[in-house]
């Protein structure tokens, strides 16, 4: 018989910062966008996927770094052990060299430590991970032992996972690919479920998440909460439907055109999932399939801005794509586009 996933607590880490960012923990400068990307910009994202996927489970969730700047791994480490966690993922992406140069380096590395005071159920959820990464589609598999504090100082199992190398051309634009992280947090959740003799429940099954509204409290609230944070709404998800919850919730519904009730019910989950489909969008468009839209295109490395509404920028985004890919040059973003856009590789490296 499976067990119980609200018996477990499961913590989540991303490694580094952004306020201020970390020095040198990120890409060499991407062509076309003309701007390095740092390391947390996709640790911090594949974080809250991952606590988001761990609470649909039935898991109970622990954020080790909730703030946006890098605390020291000693104070890491004293939070994890304070938490008494049953698992824990750390989030980051790695490097080769001097980093300052793309090489030809890739694939992806799963990490754990014989200091750890559970090495070997380590070692297993490392590689746990990197079946599922594995089976995924990414490429790797290379599982390493490593000192480092978040892996044998702490006084639970806990693994490592870096999905590719920012040193390189092709993986670096994947760390801005909405879909990309989705891939890699969902990839950890289903180890944590494997690991533990957990049900795994899909990221679309809308039955898993609760209608919830203000003044509840629990998980539930706290899911919803991580959901609307990975929209880019600054939500603190502490588990409480407070004031800030609802005005977040309601600015969502009226971005997406749904009833600004501040009730989270099936639609609106659906919406935050991006499970529906967006048929076609323009210049006026707004909500979440324009910030998804927006995302895969930055992440294809065409310049523009991630704020949910399809203006001058983000036409001209879809313009120049569509021009490179010999499609109609419309800059409405139809069903065509959308598709060749999903399975597009990023604009050519220029040197």
């Amino acid at each position: 018989m499976p067990n119980n996933p609200a018996s477990f607590l499961i913590g989540g880490n991303d490694e580094h910062g952004m306020s201020p960012p970390t020095p040198g923990k990120r890409t060499p400068v991407m062509p076309y966008i003309n701007r390095a990307i740092h390391e947390n910009e996709f640790n911090r994202a594949a974080k809250i996927r991952f606590l988001e996927a761990c609470l649909r489970v039935g898991f109970n969730v622990y954020d080790v770094k909730p703030e946006d700047s890098d605390p020291s791994i000693s104070t890491r480490v004293m939070r994890i052990n304070s938490a008494r966690l049953t698992r824990l993922v750390t989030f980051g992406y790695n490097a080769y060299g001097s980093g300052s140069v793309f090489t030809d380096i890739s694939g992806f590395v799963t990490a754990f430590s014989s200091r750890n005071p559970y090495p070997d159920a380590s070692r297993a959820y490392a590689e746990d991970i990197a079946l599922e990464l594995s089976q995924s589609g990414l490429k790797g598999n290379s599982l390493q032992d490593l000192d480092i504090g978040v892996l044998g100082s702490v006084n639970c199992v806990s693994a490592l996972v870096e999905p590719g190398f920012m040193t390189n051309f092709y993986e670096a634009t994947l760390m801005l690919d909405p879909d990309f992280v989705i891939t890699v947090a969902e990839s950890a959740a289903k180890a944590t479920c494997l690991n533990l003799d957990v049900p795994y429940v899909e990221r679309g099954d809308i039955s898993a998440y609760r209608t919830v509204r203000a003044g509840e409290r629990g998980n539930a609230v706290k899911l919803l909460q991580y959901l609307l944070t990975s929209d880019g709404f600054d939500v603190y998800p502490d588990g409480v439907f407070g004031m800030g919850t609802r005005n977040a919730l309601v600015d969502f519904q009226l971005l997406n055109g749904l009833e600004p009730d501040g009730i989270a019910g099936a639609a609106t989950y659906r919406r935050l999932l991006t499970a529906d489909e967006s048929g076609t969008l323009s210049e006026g468009s707004g909500g979440s399939h324009v910030t998804l839209l927006q995302r895969r295109l930055l992440s294809r490395l065409y310049p523009v801005t991630i704020d949910g509404i399809f203006g001058a920028d983000t036409e001209n985004a879809v313009r120049s794509f569509q021009q490179e890919r010999s499609l109609p040059v419309t800059g409405i973003a139809d069903p065509e586009t959308v598709s060749a856009l999903l399975s597009a590789p990023p604009r050519p490296r220029l040197y």
